[in-house]
C-alpha cells in the first residue's frame, strides 16, 4: 500500500523542509536592525562627513564669502599647532578626574553591591538623583559652592587650609572637581553591575587559601570587576576629555579645554574649518587613548 494512504483526508503534505523556513526568515534580523542603522546614518554617519568636508574648507572663507572645498589638509597641523596646550590640558583635567572618581566611586559601587542590603535601591536612586537635574544646572550649583563668598571656602579659612586671600573658584581644581561630579555615575553603575554579580563563594575559597583581604581583592574581586570597570572608565573619560561646561563656569580662559576652543571657533570666531579640524583631532586622539587603553586592559585580565 502506498505512504499516501496513511495521511490523513485534508492534510496538506507540502511541509516546508526546515532549511526552506531558515532561509525564509534570514533576512529578519537585518530588517530589525534597519531602523536603528537608518538613525545612525542619517544622525551620525552624514553629519560626520559634512564635519569632515568642513574640516577640509579654504581656511580664508567665510561665511559671508562662503566656503569652498578646496582639501586644505593643512588646517589639521596648523589647529594642532595652535591649540596643542589645550589638547593636553583636556586629557589632563579628565585623567584627574577619573582617579578622583575611581577613588571614591570603587568603594561606593562596592559598598552598594555588597554591603547595602535593603538600602541598595535606595542608595543607587541617589546615584542616579543628581542626572534628573540638568548638567548646566548642576554645574552652576558647585559654582556657588566654590565661590569666594560660600561656606565651603570659609570654612576652609578658618582651618588655615586656605589662605585669607585663597579661593576655589576659576582654578584647575575647581574644573576637575566639576568633572568629577558631573561623571561620576557613569563611572559607578557600569562598576555597581559587575560587583554585584560576584560569587562570595570564591572570596570564601581564596580566605581558606590563607589569602589577606588585600590579596583576595587584587586576585579575585578586582579581576572579576574589570568589564565593568573598563566600561566605566570609558564612560567616564570620553565624555569628560570633551566637556567644556566645567571649565566654562568654574575656570578661566587659563583652564579652559580643547571643547571650549571648539565651541569658541563654531559659535564666536565662526571659524568652521578650525573647529571641524579640531573636532577631528579630538576624536582622533580619544579614539588612540581608547584603543591603547583596551588593549592594555585586555593584557591586564589576561595576566
Amino acid at each position: 500500500m502506498s505512504a499516501l494512504a496513511h495521511v490523513p483526508t485534508g492534510q496538506s503534505t507540502a511541509t516546508p523542509p526546515p532549511a526552506a523556513r531558515r532561509g525564509r526568515y534570514r533576512f529578519l534580523p537585518y530588517l530589525l536592525l534597519l531602523p536603528g542603522a537608518a538613525w545612525l546614518f542619517v544622525f551620525f554617519a552624514l553629519p560626520l562627513v559634512q564635519l569632515a568636508a568642513a574640516s577640509l574648507y579654504d581656511p580664508t572663507g567665510s561665511l559671508s564669502t562662503g566656503y569652498a572645498l578646496t582639501w586644505a589638509f593643512g588646517n589639521y597641523p596648523d589647529a594642532l599647532s595652535a591649540y596643542w596646550p589645550q589638547f593636553l590640558r583636556s586629557f589632563l583635567y579628565a585623567g584627574l578626574a577619573l582617579v578622583l572618581a575611581l577613588l571614591m566611586g570603587y568603594p561606593l559601587a562596592y559598598a552598594i553591591a555588597q554591603k547595602a542590603g535593603r538600602w541598595k535601591n535606595l542608595l543607587l536612586v541617589c546615584v542616579v538623583a543628581p542626572m534628573f537635574t540638568s548638567f548646566l544646572v548642576r554645574t552652576l550649583a558647585w559654582k556657588t559652592i566654590l565661590s569666594d563668598n560660600g561656606w565651603l571656602v570659609g570654612l576652609l579659612r578658618d582651618i588655615h587650609l586656605l589662605g585669607p586671600d585663597g579661593r576655589l573658584l576659576a582654578t584647575p581644581f575647581a574644573v576637575v572637581l566639576g568633572l568629577t561630579y558631573n561623571f561620576l555615575p557613569f563611572l559607578v553603575l557600569p562598576l555597581y553591575a559587575s560587583l554585584e554579580r560576584l560569587d562570595h563563594r570564591l572570596l570564601e575559597a581564596a580566605s581558606d587559601l590563607y589569602a589577606s583581604p588585600l590579596r583576595a581583592f587584587r586576585r579575585v574581586t578586582l579581576p572579576l570587576s574589570m568589564p565593568g570597570l573598563v566600561a566605566g572608565t570609558l564612560l567616564f573619560f570620553i565624555p569628560a576629555s570633551g566637556d567644556y561646561i566645567n571649565a566654562e563656569l568654574l575656570g578661566t580662559p587659563n583652564e579652559y579645554m580643547i571643547g571650549n576652543v571648539i565651541d569658541s571657533a563654531f559659535l564666536v570666531r565662526l571659524d568652521y574649518p578650525q573647529g571641524a579640524a579640531l573636532s577631528f583631532l579630538l576624536m582622533a586622539a580619544i579614539l588612540a587613548v581608547v584603543f591603547v587603553y583596551l588593549r592594555r586592559a585586555g593584557t591586564e585580565e589576561v595576566l
